[in-house]
């Protein structure tokens, strides 16, 4: 499998600072399978370029975690939900109120955008319980996980390849060592064992102790939860806004500078991975 992050949530630009390294674009993974599938993971503003990398692709799978909208507002920019030779397939959290269509429908239709989501030409919405589906050879597994709202993980295994996608994710819950990490935990599921956890890391410690119940991870629960899970390497993942690039330079000097029994980077969009 390959992975290129296009949107990470990105760092804050500082005067005199023409682009951030990290990246400024709302969460956004694309997917390769082996067979050629592609799989977008989230639509937040990062998915607008993808409308370009997808080449002549006729399916496109876009798997979302949750409803908030920086993960869905760049679906009424991705030019082939318009494109009536491309079947697209959007997957997403059930509700125990309203299906999965009904709800992206407040977001695709007026007064939020002048295009409705039943005016697309090609378009599948899929309700996504925990479980496991297959798209094409990818194995994707999904299930709920620690966040306000109905919200899930995803872990996508293709052939001996294995990606846990955590991008927004609490499963501490107030605790700041947050030592254990027993098989009922948030998350254990999606990440256990992968060779690749891209993971929440919003917050430093200090940060976090105002922010309980947000629903988001410290750096130091994220590498923790990999430490625990075994994984192989873990890319920190939706970076606070208001962190500088200098800011996140510093925190992951002072990371790579601990010894972790895993490979550890910082996520940026633009970075790709083969699995």
């Amino acid at each position: 499998m390959k992975v290129e992050l296009w949107g990470t949530r990105g760092s804050v630009a500082v005067a005199g600072q023409d682009t951030v390294a990290y990246g400024g674009d709302t969460s956004c993974v694309q997917v390769t399978g082996p067979a050629g599938e592609i799989i977008i993971l989230d639509a937040g503003s990062g998915i607008r370029p993808v409308s370009g990398a997808v080449g002549a692709a006729t399916r496109i799978d876009i798997l979302l975690t949750h409803l908030h909208m920086d993960h869905i507002q760049g679906l009424g920019f991705f030019t082939p939900l318009f494109d009536p030779t491309v079947e697209t397939h959007i997957w997403g959290p059930a509700s125990t109120t309203q299906g999965l269509h009904e709800r992206l429908g407040r977001y695709l239709s007026p007064p939020l955008f002048p295009v409705r989501l039943r005016d697309l030409p090609n378009t599948v919405i899929h309700d996504v319980n925990p479980g496991t589906f297959h798209v094409g050879s990818v194995t994707v597994t999904a299930d709920f996980v620690s966040h306000p709202g109905t919200t899930l993980g995803y872990r996508l295994e293709a052939g001996s390849a294995s990606l846990g996608y955590l991008p927004d994710h609490e499963p501490a819950l107030g605790s700041i060592s947050f030592p254990d990490l027993p098989d009922w935990t948030s998350g254990n599921r999606i990440m256990v064992g992968v060779d690749l956890l891209i993971h929440d890391a919003q917050y430093t410690n200090a940060e976090y102790a105002d922010r309980v119940g947000w629903g988001h991870s410290t750096f130091a629960h994220a590498l923790t939860l990999a430490g625990r899970a075994g994984v192989g390497t873990l890319v920190t993942f939706h970076h606070d806004p208001a962190h500088s690039d200098d800011f996140l330079d510093e925190i992951g000097r002072e990371l790579a500078a601990e010894d972790h029994p895993f490979a550890l980077t910082p996520g940026r969009v633009g970075q790709v991975f083969e699995l």
